[in-house]
């Protein structure tokens, strides 16, 4: 019996408590260790909130896109426009489906949205560089390494409590 395919659409402030729950289980604590995508070794404390959520939803240039099967949430990624680029981030998928494709095509319609319906012609977005398999994740995508790199935000809980003291951000990107 095949699987219906994914619904995509964007995110309401009514989505809110879910996707704080599928990306905080994406990310941190002991349920994240199912997936590959977890920082849980790397970070502690929250991931995201439900303030996070509501900026994103609610300000201009600005959408979380949502997959779906039914009605259950099974990824989501926040993307936006920033510096004449789109930017792409928060991307989550429930820890006991990662590997099964959902991330691949959640990646493909963000980049649709921003290709499309943005007319932007590059993608963005930022990795923690020690992040190996993550970014080879995207560069069989087409996403390359820039060389560009942000310092961590250590000292700002928004994004977690750091396990280690040499995180920094790498800049990734690819032409649409």
């Amino acid at each position: 019996m095949t699987q219906a395919p994914l619904a995509f659409r964007i995110a309401t402030s009514n989505d809110i408590d879910a996707l704080v729950a599928l990306v905080e289980s994406a990310y941190r604590g002991d349920v994240s260790k199912q997936g590959w995508t977890t920082e849980a070794d790397l970070l502690g404390g929250r991931r995201t909130g439900a303030d996070d959520i509501a900026a994103c939803i609610g300000r201009p240039h600005s959408a979380i896109v949502m997959a779906e099967r039914g009605n259950e949430l099974l990824g989501c990624a926040h993307v936006a426009i920033e510096d004449g680029a789109g930017y792409f981030g928060m991307f989550s998928v429930s820890p006991t489906l990662q590997g099964g494709g959902i991330g691949k095509q959640l990646l493909a319609e963000a980049e649709r949205v921003v290709r499309d319906d943005w007319k932007l012609g590059t993608m963005r977005m930022t990795v923690i560089d020690v992040r190996g398999e993550l970014i080879a994740f995207y560069e069989r995508r087409g996403y390359h390494r820039t060389g560009i790199h942000k310092p961590f935000p250590y000292g700002d809980e928004r994004f977690g409590l750091p396990k280690r003291d040499d995180l920094r951000f790498e800049i990734m990107e690819k032409a649409l």
